[in-house]
C-alpha cells in the first residue's frame, strides 16, 4: 500500500535577518541611553502623541516605556526576529497597550489610514527601499497625521559627509544591519510628500569625538491633509 504524500511545510522567513548585528544593537542600544543622553531624546520625540500609533521598526521596544498616557494603542512593527522578541518582552512591561507585529517597513501589515501618528527612529537609515518605506508611512496615516522622527544620517561638515559616503561603498551597511551613514532624512521626507514640521539638528555624543554616526535630526513631520 503506497504511503500518503505529505506536503512539505512552509517555513516563513523573516523579511530581515541579522541576528549577530541584532544582539550587538540590543547591547549598544541600551547602554546608549544614558552615555549619549538617549532616554531625554526618546522623552522628547514622543511628548504629546495621542490616539493610535505605528512604530516602525521598533527594535527593541526601547520607546515603549516612553509613551505618554495619552496613547491608546502602539502597533509596533519589527523585521529582525530576535529584536521582535526583545521587544515583546518590552511591551509586556509597557503602561500604554503595544502590539509588536512582524512586517517590513515596505509593506506594513495594516490597514490604510488607519493612525494619528507614525515614529520612526533610527530606521529610515537601514530600510532597503526609502521611498517605497515612507509611501507606505504616508499611507498608513490617517490625512493630517504627524510622524515623529529620530534620525541620523549625513552631516557632520565636508569631511564627515565624504568619509560616510566612503563607509557606505565600503561595506559598512553589510556589517551594521543594512545601515547607510549618507542618507538624508529630511530631504527623504519632503519628497514622499510629507510637510515638514520644526525639527533641531543635533550631535550624538554632544561632547567627544564625532563619529559616522553622530549627525542627527529631531522632529516633525505631516501628511497632508485630504485635498491639500
Amino acid at each position: 500500500m503506497p504511503l500518503p504524500s505529505v506536503r512539505p511545510r512552509t517555513v516563513r522567513r523573516d523579511p530581515v535577518h541579522h541576528p549577530l548585528f541584532a544582539r550587538s544593537y540590543a547591547r549598544v542600544s541600551r547602554a546608549a541611553e544614558t552615555r549619549l543622553g538617549m532616554r531625554s531624546v526618546r522623552d522628547r520625540l514622543l511628548a504629546g502623541l495621542s490616539g493610535r500609533v505605528i512604530e516602525i521598526g521598533a527594535g527593541n521596544g526601547l520607546n515603549f516605556a516612553r509613551y505618554p498616557h495619552t496613547v491608546a494603542e502602539v502597533v509596533a512593527i519589527e523585521p529582525e526576529r530576535t529584536l521582535r522578541q526583545l521587544a515583546v518582552e518590552a511591551a509586556l512591561r509597557a503602561e500604554v497597550p503595544v502590539d509588536v507585529v512582524p512586517g517590513a517597513a515596505e509593506a506594513l501589515p495594516v490597514k490604510s489610514e488607519g493612525f494619528d501618528a507614525a515614529v520612526v527612529s533610527l530606521v529610515l537609515c537601514s530600510v532597503r527601499d526609502l521611498p517605497r518605506a515612507l509611501g507606505e508611512v504616508r499611507r498608513v496615516l490617517r490625512p493630517g497625521g504627524e510622524v515623529r522622527f529620530f534620525e541620523h544620517g549625513r552631516g557632520g561638515g565636508r569631511a564627515m559627509t565624504t568619509t560616510q559616503r566612503a563607509l557606505d561603498r565600503m561595506g559598512w551597511p553589510l556589517l551594521n544591519g543594512n545601515c547607510h551613514l549618507s542618507r538624508d532624512p529630511v530631504a527623504a521626507l519632503r519628497d514622499a510628500g510629507f510637510v515638514l514640521g520644526p525639527y533641531r539638528r543635533l550631535m550624538l555624543p554632544e561632547t567627544g569625538p564625532t563619529l559616522p554616526t553622530s549627525s542627527c535630526v529631531l522632529g516633525t513631520a505631516w501628511r497632508p491633509p485630504a485635498g491639500a
